[in-house]
């Protein structure tokens, strides 16, 4: 089945708690308000008013996080996950993507406790329009009609989970069948901080490196530019690297055309090779500032390639 090619189970996800660096507020508030719901449910059973909500929305900047927060909620919860591919719901046979929308809910409800994951929700669900297509329309309400079936049965834990960096977009209707909503901000300081001790977690680092310059230095930058700003610090050694090896193949072949030295000469000359020819370099605050310096003339020029 197609959409079961989409499903993930809860001990494959690599993404934890301990993946998301500097959102233990917005962590803190999913865990109270849709993981315990879902895992102790036997705390609730007296009261309709706690369940877990059907629909979860997360919206805020591209690269803060939001997919991490769903796949690791998702874990956390053990629920199974399906990344529904919006695509897989469209078919230009009449009825087909109802029918394909239908098995969505089905699958989730044979599996539950499960998340249906939707990201970039407001391609698929924004506001509805006369110059929608029929086909489009049909399938957004028979969507929508079956989400609404999930509140019949109390002991159904199947929710609907959104991310967007564009929830003015998303259709009244979506909003209100997602009452948990969290907002997930570019970082602060401090949240910079934490992300960046945890992206260089384990990395080589020279000693002179001070990571909280560098934080305070990347303002108005998302966890996603945070770590491709690290990666990039990281190549630079890695060509340095490359560059000192040439030298050393270099020296190797001189030594090769040098054999009427002494044995001796030979190897005293070997032992300063295999000295040259060092691992990498530790990452330096050099390279960083290097990196994030690159990182912002490449906003700069995109945010005004369209002037």
């Amino acid at each position: 089945m197609m959409i079961a090619s989409h499903l993930v189970d809860p001990a494959e996800i690599s993404v934890n708690w301990a993946s998301i660096g500097g959102l233990s507020h917005i962590i803190n508030e999913i865990k109270e308000t849709v993981i315990l719901p879902i895992k102790r449910r036997d705390l609730f059973t007296d009261s309709h008013l706690t369940q877990p909500p059907k629909g979860v929305l997360l919206h805020g900047p591209p690269g803060c996080g939001k997919t991490m927060i769903a796949k690791a909620t998702a874990k956390e919860a053990g629920c199974r996950f399906i990344n529904l591919d919006v695509s897989i719901l469209t078919d230009k046979w009449y009825g087909e993507s109802q029918k394909l929308a239908s098995a969505v809910f089905t699958l989730a409800m044979k599996i539950q406790p499960c998340i249906v994951f939707i990201d970039e929700i407001d391609s698929f669900l924004r506001n509805r329009n006369i110059q929608d297509h029929e086909a489009t329309a049909m399938m957004k309400a028979q969507f929508m009609t079956l989400w609404d079936g999930l509140g019949t049965d109390t002991n159904c834990t199947v929710i609907v989970m959104g991310a967007t960096n564009r929830p003015h977009d998303l259709d009244q209707a979506i909003l209100r069948r997602m009452p948990a909503s969290f907002h997930v901000p570019l970082p602060n300081l401090t949240q910079r901080k934490d992300i960046l001790k945890l992206i260089m977690d384990g990395e080589p680092l020279d000693r002179a490196v001070n990571l909280d310059i560098l934080a305070g230095k990347a303002e108005g930058m998302s966890g996603s530019d945070l770590k491709e700003m690290c990666r990039n610090a990281s190549m630079y050694r890695v060509r340095d690297f490359m560059k000192s090896e040439n030298a050393y193949e270099a020296k190797k072949a001189q030594e090769k055309s040098n054999q009427a030295s002494s044995s001796k000469s030979s190897s005293v000359d070997t032992e300063e090779m295999e000295d040259f020819h060092e691992a990498l370099r530790p990452i330096t605050q050099e390279d960083l500032m290097r990196s994030l310096d690159k990182m912002r003339d490449t906003k700069i020029r995109t945010s005004t390639s369209g002037v």
